[in-house]
Order: C-alpha cells, then sequence, then structure tokens
C-alpha cells in the first residue's frame, strides 16, 4: 500500500498509544500564555537559517530540536547552540522528531517536493506548522494540507512574510477600497538573474554527510544531476521538475501571492497559459529562466514574468518594469500601484505622479528645508508588530485561525497558481514568434507582454526564430475540484506520483 494514513504513521512513529487517547485538540498544545512554545526547525542549509534567527529571537519560544539530513549542516547548527548553552535536540529523520511529545510546534525550509507532507505529518502527530513557501510541490498535495490542518485544528503558518507587513496590508486596504478605481491587470515580476548550472557529464556523486533518500523522500530515488556552488545536492534542486519549480514557485510565489491579494480572489484562476524557455546558455537544468504566466481571471488578468537572464549579454543589472523588478505593478483605471519589495508600496496616479506610500516603519517625509514633503506624496507611518514568526506564535497562543496572516488555505492558493501555468509549460510545443503572436493576438495585455520578453532577449543574443520559446496550452480549469477540464495529460500533474513510504496520503 503506497499511502500513510493517520493511524499507521502514528504507530509506526511510536505516538499511536499517547496521542490516539488525546482528544485531538490537547496535542502538544501550550500549557498557557505564559508558557514556552518549543519549536523545531526542519531543513535549514538556507531559509531554514532565518527560522532559527527569527523564532530565537522571539519572548517566551524555545528552539528545542533540530532536523537535517545533511549530518555537516546538522552538526555544525548543534555546536552553534553549545555554544549559547542551549540544548537542543538532533535528528536526521523527520518522522523521529515527530514522535517527541515535548515539541509543540515545526518549521521547515526543506526543498519544496518535501513542504506538504511534513505539513501533513505535522499536522497528524499534533504539531502546530510554519511551512515555507511554496507550501507544495503539485495542487493536489497543497489541497491535502489545508485539509489537515482543519481536521486536525492546526495552526499552519504559510511562510509569506509579506501578508504580515503592516504597510502593505494598508496598501490592500487602499487598492481594496477602490482607492485607485478597478483592477485593470494585476502583473507579477521575477526578474532575478540566474547562472548556468552547467552540463555534467552524467549523475554527480552525493556527499557521504547526506542521507540521500530522506533527502528524496516523495521524490524518485535518483542521483543529482547538477552542480554549483553549494555542491550536487543543494539549492539548484528548484531547476528540476521532480523536486522544485523554478523561479515562479521559488522566488516568484511572494510576487504571485500579492498580485492574487490584489485582485482580492479566493481561488485559482479559471484559464491557465504558459509561455517561456532557458536561454542564454545550455546546461542541465529542465525549468524555464524566462517565461510568462497568465492566469485568465473573469474579473481581470494576472500576469507574471520571470527573467533570470540581465538588461543584455554581459550586463550586470536586471531590467526593471515602471520601477519594479522583484515586485508587482498593479495596473488599474486611475493609476497604479507598485510594491517593489516586501514591506512597501505606492500608488501613482496615471500620469506616474506619487499619490501615496504605503511603509512599516517610515516617518513623514520633509523638504530639504525641512518643512513637510509636498501635498499629495503623502507617507504612510505604520508600525510592524514582531513579523510572521512572531504572528505565528500569536496563533499558536491564541489557537485563533483568524490571528494568523498566511493561513494555510491563502499559501495553498498561491503555491497553485505557480504550478498550473508550469503545468502548461510543460505541456508546450516550441513555436516561432509569429505563431505565437498569432495564438495570444486576441488579448492585448499578453501582446505587449510578449513583446517586451523578446527584446529582452534579443538584448541577451537570443533570436526567438531561430531559437524557439515554448508555448502552452491554455487550459481550463474548475476552480471549485481545482482540476483540469477534459485534460487529463493535465491533471496527472496536479497530483504527481510519490515514493512509498513518503506519501501524502488521500485520506489525511
Amino acid at each position: 500500500m503506497n499511502q500513510i494514513s493517520r493511524r499507521s504513521f502514528l504507530q509506526t512513529s511510536g505516538l499511536a498509544a499517547a496521542a490516539l487517547s488525546l482528544p485531538r485538540s490537547t496535542w502538544a498544545k501550550p500549557e498557557g500564555a505564559n508558557s514556552d512554545i518549543r519549536i523545531a526547525v526542519v531543513g535549514f542549509k538556507g531559509r531554514g537559517a532565518s527560522h532559527i534567527s527569527g523564532f530565537r529571537a522571539l519572548p517566551g519560544v524555545r528552539i528545542v530540536a533540530l532536523c537535517d539530513v545533511d549530518k555537516s549542516v546538522l552538526d555544525r547548527a548543534a555546536k552553534d547552540f553549545e555554544k549559547r548553552n542551549q540544548k537542543v535536540e538532533t535528528y536526521t529523520d523527520v518522522r523521529k522528531l515527530l514522535e517527541n511529545k515535548e515539541i509543540d510546534a515545526i518549521s521547515t525550509a526543506t526543498p519544496n517536493h518535501w513542504h506538504s507532507l511534513i505539513t501533513v505529518w505535522g499536522c497528524q502527530a499534533g504539531k502546530d506548522v510554519y511551512v515555507e513557501k511554496p507550501v507544495s510541490h503539485n495542487v493536489w498535495e497543497g489541497r491535502q494540507a489545508v485539509k489537515a490542518a482543519a481536521k486536525y485544528n492546526r495552526i499552519v503558518q504559510a511562510g509569506m512574510q509579506c501578508r504580515s507587513s503592516v504597510g502593505i496590508n494598508k496598501a490592500m486596504e487602499f487598492l481594496h477600497g477602490g482607492g485607485l478605481g478597478k483592477v485593470l491587470v494585476s502583473r507579477g515580476l521575477c526578474y532575478k538573474k540566474r547562472d548556468s548550472i552547467g552540463k555534467t557529464t552524467g549523475p554527480q556523486p552525493i556527499p557521504p554527510e547526506i542521507d540521500y533518500d530522506l533527502w528524496c523522500g516523495p521524490a524518485p530515488f535518483e542521483p543529482p544531476r547538477r552542480n554549483g556552488k553549494q555542491g550536487t545536492v543543494h539549492y539548484n534542486w528548484h531547476w528540476f521538475w521532480a523536486t522544485g519549480n523554478g523561479d515562479i514557485g521559488n522566488q516568484g510565489i511572494h510576487q504571485m501571492d500579492l498580485c492574487r491579494w490584489a485582485l482580492n480572489v479566493g481561488e485559482v484562476s479559471p484559464r491557465v497559459m504558459s509561455i517561456g524557455g532557458r536561454f542564454g546558455y545550455e546546461d542541465d537544468a529542465e525549468t524555464p529562466n524566462t517565461q510568462i504566466a497568465l492566469h485568465d481571471y473573469d474579473g481581470a488578468p494576472l500576469i507574471f514574468e520571470v527573467r533570470g537572464l540581465p538588461t543584455k549579454t554581459g550586463a550586470p543589472a536586471m531590467d526593471k518594469y515602471l520601477g519594479a523588478g522583484v515586485g508587482c505593478v498593479i495596473h488599474c483605471e486611475n493609476g497604479y500601484m507598485v510594491i517593489p519589495s516586501y514591506s512597501e508600496a505606492t500608488a501613482f496616479d496615471k500620469e506616474g505622479k506619487k499619490l501615496q506610500e504605503f511603509k512599516g516603519h517610515a516617518k513623514p517625509k520633509k523638504g530639504k528645508d525641512g518643512a513637510p514633503a509636498a501635498a499629495g506624496a503623502v507617507v504612510m507611518d505604520f508600525q510592524e508588530d514582531s513579523g510572521h514568526f512572531g504572528n505565528f506564535i500569536k496563533a499558536v497562543r491564541s489557537r485563533k485561525m483568524s490571528d494568523l496572516k498566511g493561513p494555510i488555505q491563502e499559501g495553498h492558493l498561491s503555491s497553485a497558481l505557480c504550478h498550473t501555468p508550469n503545468i502548461s509549460y510543460r505541456l508546450g510545443q516550441k513555436a516561432a514568434s509569429g505563431e505565437i503572436l498569432e495564438q495570444i493576438k486576441g488579448n492585448k495585455d499578453m501582446v505587449e507582454t510578449f513583446g517586451r520578453f523578446k527584446e529582452h532577449l534579443a538584448a541577451n543574443g537570443v533570436n526567438l526564430d531561430e531559437t524557439k520559446a515554448v508555448i502552452g496550452p491554455m487550459l481550463k480549469m474548475d476552480p471549485k475540484t481545482e482540476r483540469f477540464i477534459d485534460n487529463d495529460a493535465a491533471n496527472a500533474l496536479v497530483k504527481e506520483k510519490q515514493r512509498a513510504p513518503f506519501v501524502v496520503p488521500d485520506e489525511v
């Protein structure tokens, strides 16, 4: 049997006798508002290091356990705790960690293909969960994580920290209140330089300090085909379909979430397509380094752009669109809003005159002589709280899902918006630029976006009539079932096969 039920998981992990005899609302529940919240961090070679420092800085929170499949990473972190005279348990297998009844919550920043499984297992084991973005590797398993959080009454926070920015929250209130009129196009940008990972001559050796069976987990147990500054296993997994989701699901998930938030929609898009390719170099990676994704919502489209190449061949800088490179531009009837970072936004009128700024720790602007800034250039002065980690702890203490800024439902939907255009791309065919224009000619926003796409690649020495791009089909999806309509090939990528025993169960 390829699925692990809650009962079989608990039995094999040693939790059955204790956990099954308790009401699920009491599992790993903090004893009181003044009790320490005991956290375990799972996976911290990269972003997980910020989880350690973030939770460590919060009052009333103790990191009591660490888990990583790379023994060198695990030992290094454990020694850091020893230097601070802090006791911490260490694990390489998350299943063993989840047996520990002295852990209230886990946070995880493993590779993408582990995110949903750890979330589901964590909920089943009675732990609250902070899961990094994207919360899933495919659409189906993200929905399963949502179901698990609800079934076991767990607090599950998605690691989209923009949701806890006071400035961005106020900007969204302004936008949704009609401050710029109707939203016409919600545009996300991930212009982030990505170098070639090179060509290998075959499968690469696995460092002995890494438990590679556990590292692969749900993914196929295949030797890595990559190299790079962080070795043959770490980081560059982002650019392979079995473990990553490309930059749209790596960096771009933050901006995808902001774009959907700006549209104020609470479901996946009914129509989606993608154009892209891997341009500028030849390497072993599979995901596109240049991509356009269209989510054709009924109210207004969401268009997302990925660029991994610079402004032109050999240049160090990346392109910007209305001042944003990694960010969002929300076009509206009466102007536009630029969200260039994780914590601030600026509203402009149609002519580009600044109307209002939204920041977390800003003070009102002064002129050169110390006088107040000119009328119309208003800075909103808001104070941040303890951030996204602090917001998670607040909800863990209150047991109120409504306290969460980035609940798993929101994380799932925005993650799904990264997965569905990738499905279109993976089902696509190469075509010359004229053929692509013919297929998108009915959508003026896509035509304009593709024109800039073509100019950008030309500046990097790529002729799209010689090196063709991939254009994926326009896929129709039922937002209620989160399944594609009459397309078995697309639905096969909504729920991908996982490797036993690392399987998200059908019944969580």
